[in-house]
C-alpha cells in the first residue's frame, strides 16, 4: 500500500504531520452532497394582497378598523 503523504525534505515532528493531515482533511471537505442554493426571500413589500384589509367584523372596535387600510 502506497502511503498518501510523504515528507521529503526536513524534519516534522508528529504534531506537525497531524496539523497538516488535519488541515488538508478539512479542506477536502465532507463526502455529502452539496446543498441546493437557496431561493432568494420573496420581498413582501411588492405582495399587492399586502394593501388589502382584512374584514371588518362587528364588535367592540370594529368603527376603528372601519377607517383602516
Amino acid at each position: 500500500m502506497t502511503p498518501d503523504l510523504r515528507i521529503v525534505r526536513g524534519d516534522a515532528t508528529p504534531e506537525e504531520i497531524a496539523a497538516l493531515v488535519a488541515v488538508l482533511a478539512a479542506r477536502q471537505g465532507s463526502d455529502a452532497e452539496p446543498e441546493a442554493p437557496s431561493r432568494p426571500r420573496r420581498q413582501t413589500w411588492r405582495n399587492p394582497g399586502r394593501a388589502m384589509r382584512k374584514p371588518v367584523v362587528p364588535g367592540k372596535s370594529a368603527w376603528r378598523m372601519s377607517a383602516l387600510p
